[in-house]
């Protein structure tokens, strides 16, 4: 599926969407330059679990856990990861494989990780076609 939109706002709200339609033990990987809107994105999906506290990237943390919505919530962020081993340290697995959502930003980088079966998303801009345009491809794998 490829969506475009023209604003923050639209972007958030396809995450709202996707969010009120995440099952226990989904997994969404989020890929896009920086600067793209992945944390709008992400922010969107949380509201859309029923997460009203502030939501932002976890760059330093790795994983930030958002328990207040109707699933439990796990946005990492693995930018700064320097090896894939890190991610036992933290106890992904709990995440990954347990009842909750996971949202894993640059997820290429922990790739032999991942579960047989997610959903992979794409946030790409074209200037072009205005400032804040995004092209978001959203696929099962």
């Amino acid at each position: 599926m490829v969506t475009e939109t023209f604003s923050p706002e639209e972007t958030f709200a396809l995450g709202v969407r996707i969010g009120k339609e995440a099952l226990p033990g989904s997994i969404y990987t989020l890929s896009g330059d920086l600067g793209v809107g992945k944390t709008v994105f992400t922010q969107g999906v949380a509201k859309g679990l029923g997460i009203d506290e502030p939501v932002s990237s976890p760059t330093f943390t790795i994983v930030q856990i958002y328990e207040e919505g109707r699933l439990p919530f796990y946005h990492f962020d693995v930018y700064r990861i320097g090896d894939v081993s890190e991610m036992d340290e933290i106890g992904y697995e709990d995440c990954f494989y347990g009842q909750g959502v996971c949202m894993i930003e640059w997820a290429e980088l922990v790739e032999e990780i991942l579960p047989e079966h997610y959903t992979k998303i794409l946030i790409e801009k074209d200037v072009e076609k205005g400032f804040d345009y995004r092209r978001i491809t959203i696929e099962q794998v």
